[in-house]
């Protein structure tokens, strides 16, 4: 598997792939925190591939089979700027990953494409549904501490805010 910028040619895939999500996240116990909105619309994955950050995750024969938004700075995501329930380990410059969704139809893709990002930083934060217990556990699983709640425009529902560094 490799890491690579997400090409409007992509784009057909790509939503392909966040449909199998909501889906997957449907049968796992976690029917709202995208199927309700079917999120994420398709206007806003192309803003991301016109800002340059949105990457695709491709296996050996180039097919597209994972997807994700990733940024680096200092403060970049505004819902991250207030957290209850907690705090986060660290106050500089950091990634974050959001929308990842993969194909399913390779097994590790998740883990591949949010170590990809750690690597490219150091320092992520990144957030899930409640519901979410998938992602929760694969967070764990790769070293991320919980560290509060934040809350996102898209809905009501809160997410639960995790950090590696």
């Amino acid at each position: 598997m490799r890491i690579r910028k997400t090409q409007i040619t992509d784009l057909e895939q790509v939503m392909h792939i966040y449909e199998h999500a909501r889906t997957f996240m449907k049968e796992h116990g976690n029917p709202n925190q995208w199927g309700p909105t079917n999120w994420p619309p398709q206007y806003k994955i192309e803003e991301d591939i016109q800002n340059g950050n949105s990457y695709v995750c491709v296996d050996d024969a180039d097919e597209v089979i994972g997807t994700f938004f990733f940024l680096y700075g200092k403060d970049i995501e505004p819902t991250y700027r207030d957290i209850t329930e907690g705090h986060w380990i660290g106050d500089d410059t950091y990634g974050v990953v959001h929308r990842i969704a993969s194909s399913g139809k390779e097994k590790g893709t998740g883990t591949f494409c949010i170590n990809w990002a750690y690597e490219q930083c150091g320092h992520l934060r990144i957030d899930t549904h409640g519901d979410n217990v998938v992602m929760q556990n694969l967070l764990k699983k790769l070293g991320f501490t919980h560290c509060g709640t934040i809350y996102v425009e898209e809905d009501d529902y809160p997410r639960l805010a995790f950090e590696k560094q």
